[in-house]
């Protein structure tokens, strides 16, 4: 019998397959139809989401099929403080632009995972990673409720409006420690929800694969990283993008 989580699960893996193809054709990634996050690119918005939240050096150098298809609510690269030499993993990679990114921050002695479920996804990220010239790259296919790394194999892992789309977030945050050596961190992008807004609140201002239905709130974000092993658990609001809703910057260290 198919589960509530699978049939969501599904969805988030049909709509963002739609948008690689979409992407790796030219076109626009995401519709301003609350089909997945927004695409900045494609519907004129004033930059909640998508290719609008990099600067113009790092979108210049990326390939145009790269910016096309983010569809984060943030920029994870500009908060993670990477250092030259780490391992770095990026769950929900989609077309590879924080990925891309990562692995010329770490150098070629460091490495740059992308994990992401959508097998258009990962062809597309590949794809601009072989146009982008970065050779310390590696896109796995894979659950973010099941990351296919050993434990304690990386440094620092990074998210871009992706863990709210996990129909298990406990899950999620257990596999990011797991994976994160001990004083690895995170530096995670996402959306959160005011405390003041209940599940059913945060349901009416969008959908469940638009990145807004299945958020967290921000007490919900704190305690669920600090029970599964986080110090110095942070997050912050950067914007807001409807009403109580807003993008933000999520940080935390493995004990």
């Amino acid at each position: 019998m198919t589960t509530s989580a699978e049939v969501l699960r599904e969805e988030v893996r049909r709509r963002y397959a739609a948008a690689a193809t979409a992407a790796a054709e030219g076109g626009c990634g995401c519709q301003d139809d609350g089909s997945c996050c927004g695409n900045a690119c494609c519907d004129g918005s004033a930059g909640d989401f998508g290719e609008a939240l990099y600067d113009a050096e790092q979108r210049g150098s990326l390939p145009h099929t790269a910016t096309l298809a983010s569809l984060g609510c943030g920029n994870p690269t500009a908060v993670a403080d990477l250092r030259e030499g780490e391992t770095v993993l990026d769950l929900g990679s989609g077309g590879g632009i924080d990925v891309i990114l990562s692995a010329r921050r770490v150098g070629a002695t460091g490495t740059a995972y992308g994990l992401d479920m959508t097998d258009e996804m990962l062809a597309l990220a590949q794809r601009n990673g072989r146009d982008a010239g970065v050779r310390n790259v590696h896109f796995l296919k894979g659950m973010i409720e099941a990351i296919p790394l050993p434990a304690a194999s990386v440094d620092v892992v990074i998210s871009n409006c992706v863990i709210n789309l996990s129909t298990d977030k406990a899950a999620v945050l257990a596999e990011i420690a797991r994976v994160l050596r001990p004083g690895g961190r995170i530096g995670i992008s996402d959306v959160v929800a005011e405390d003041r807004l209940a599940p059913a609140e945060r349901a009416t201002r969008g959908s469940f694969v638009g990145c807004v239905a299945g958020a967290l709130s921000k007490g919900e974000y704190e305690a669920g990283l600090e029970a599964a092993g986080f110090r110095d658990v942070s997050v912050e609001f950067t914007h807001e993008v409807a009403d109580g809703m807003h993008g933000a910057i999520v940080r935390g260290v493995r004990a």
